[in-house]
């Protein structure tokens, strides 16, 4: 049987709120399954199931205040029996690994205290540490940002959690180890080290200042330039954050800036040195193979695609963009949106052996990052003005850059576009356990033929990829024809 506790969701946590479980007991349920959410003195956070079986017991109800660690159900098989007493929440057993107690230090007086790697989410099993913000010996207190770590998912700030000094750093910046792992000591000024604080695991193969740091601009920018981002070095923003001003003019420009001075005479042509560069994958890497995997092996993937006459969308965006900022990416949101409201199928889902169609249309936008893919939602697009979308979607989307990703497993159907990168049409694979994903390619301009007659426009093709256990061949062609005919007539969109 499969305990499943109330998470760590940051350093200082020490207790959360049950808000809903989303299972019900007898539910079959997989380890990625969102079981519950929590409220913490922060935020409310998704919690994973972390374990394949049946969800056998609900041990806290939802509105009850529990410590972490705390058992709140059971997951097993059915003919699995429930342990007696299972009925009253309490506390799981710390593993004898993990001090959490202050230690008492040396006969120089004085206490330490262990910050231990917390366990951002049901499912974490290990974190990398991007960065320290303080030092060995600065004073920290309890609510200040102490390090930064990488999970799967994304990146996530870790308070120090006690008053006190930094005294030893255990776990270098880089370095990947399990979550409740001793990463550090603070304490008194006075007390002394343990003569071995702790192990130190290999570092991952990172950066040493972390993660790439650029704005969402000079990403663009960089991107339409063809220019490498980490052969800029560090930029001129916050914490030597990439700007668009840091960027040269051409990709051949920052080559010449980065080339060593006397670089030796490349090897003749015929020469082959069979030497390859090898790197850890990063945790948010292992998280995009893993579920694309899990997709394409589990879902019958089939595709729809048509393109549309864009000439009068392209030109309603050019109008709007006079008022306000939008893309043309944001119309094709708010078109899937209206259509999605109209098809059902759309907005379905199978979980365990039932369809479950979801009323409200919450929208994912991919957004490419240096360390992987991710999709935060929009929440009722098809409710959201033109303008009202616009915004919501740039802020998420700068959020996503900077490791927020907000409402991350609520969306229903999600929207891919590569357009900006002048591909004129491609196929997406689904993004679990969604039913299907819709490819935007670029705005091109093409010769129009109709009735025997040829004149210049604009056409932009879009692919569908859908779950064919969710979503039948007619449904999906009647959602693509209502999409065809929302965006050729796009004031309907306003």
């Amino acid at each position: 049987m499969f305990e499943v506790q109330m998470p760590q969701a940051g350093q200082s946590m020490e207790e959360g709120t049950i808000v809903r479980w989303l299972k019900s007991e007898g539910d079959k349920v997989q380890s990625k399954d969102i079981l519950f959410e929590v409220e913490t003195d922060k935020a409310v956070v998704e919690v994973e199931a972390g374990h394949d079986g049946i969800l056998r017991k609900i041990i806290v109800p939802p509105g009850q205040m529990v410590p972490i660690r705390t058992k709140v159900g059971l997951i097993g098989n059915a003919n699995e029996p429930i342990p007696a007493g299972s009925d009253s929440p309490t506390p799981a057993a710390q593993p004898a690994s993990v001090a959490a107690a202050p230690a008492p230090a040396a006969a120089t007086g004085g206490n330490l205290t262990d910050v231990l790697l917390p366990q951002a989410g049901q499912s974490m099993e290990e974190g990398t540490i991007v960065r320290w913000l303080k030092n060995e010996g600065d004073k920290v207190q309890a609510k200040e940002i102490l390090l930064e770590i990488e999970t799967d998912k994304a990146v996530v700030e870790v308070e120090a959690g006690h008053d006190g000094t930094l005294r030893k750093i255990l776990v270098p910046a880089g370095t990947t180890v399990p979550v409740r792992t001793r990463i550090a000591l603070i304490g008194d000024a006075n007390a002394a080290l343990p003569a071995t604080p702790a192990a130190t695991a290999a570092p991952a193969a990172l950066p040493p200042s972390g993660p790439l740091k650029a704005s969402p601009a000079a990403r663009k920018i960089a991107g339409e330039r063809g220019i490498d981002l980490t052969s800029v070095g560090s930029g001129s923003g916050p914490n030597g954050r990439i700007t668009s001003r840091d960027l040269p003019a051409t990709a051949t420009q920052t080559t010449q800036v980065k080339a060593a001075p006397a670089a030796p005479a490349p090897a003749p042509a015929s020469s082959v040195s069979g030497q390859a560069t090898r790197r850890r994958l990063t945790p948010m890497r292992k998280a995009v193979a893993r579920n694309l995997l899990a997709s394409k092996q589990n879902i019958p993937h089939f595709y729809m695609q048509l393109t549309v006459n864009a000439a009068p969308l392209s030109e309603l965006q050019k109008s709007e963009k006079s008022k306000y900022q939008c893309s043309l990416n944001d119309f094709v949101t708010k078109a899937c949106a209206k259509a999605i409201r109209e098809f059902p199928a759309l907005r379905s889902r199978i979980e365990n052996d039932e369809m479950v169609e979801f009323n409200d249309v919450n929208i994912g936008i991919a957004v490419g990052m240096d360390e992987g893919l991710v999709v935060p939602v929009i929440l009722g697009a098809d409710t959201l003005s033109i303008k009202d979308l616009a915004s919501e979607t740039r802020r998420l989307a700068q959020s996503a850059k900077t490791g927020k990703i907000e409402n991350m497993g609520k969306g229903v159907f999600t929207i891919t576009n590569l357009g900006m990168f002048g591909i004129e049409q491609f196929t997406a694979i689904v993004n679990p356990p969604e039913a299907a994903i819709m490819a935007v390619g670029t705005l091109r301009e093409t010769v129009v033929v109709q009735d025997g007659a040829m004149w210049p426009g604009k056409v932009m093709t879009l692919t569908l990829s859908a779950d064919h256990r969710v979503v039948d061949g007619l449904p999906a062609a009647k959602f693509m024809a209502r999409l065809k005919e929302l965006l050729e007539t796009p004031a309907q969109l306003l």
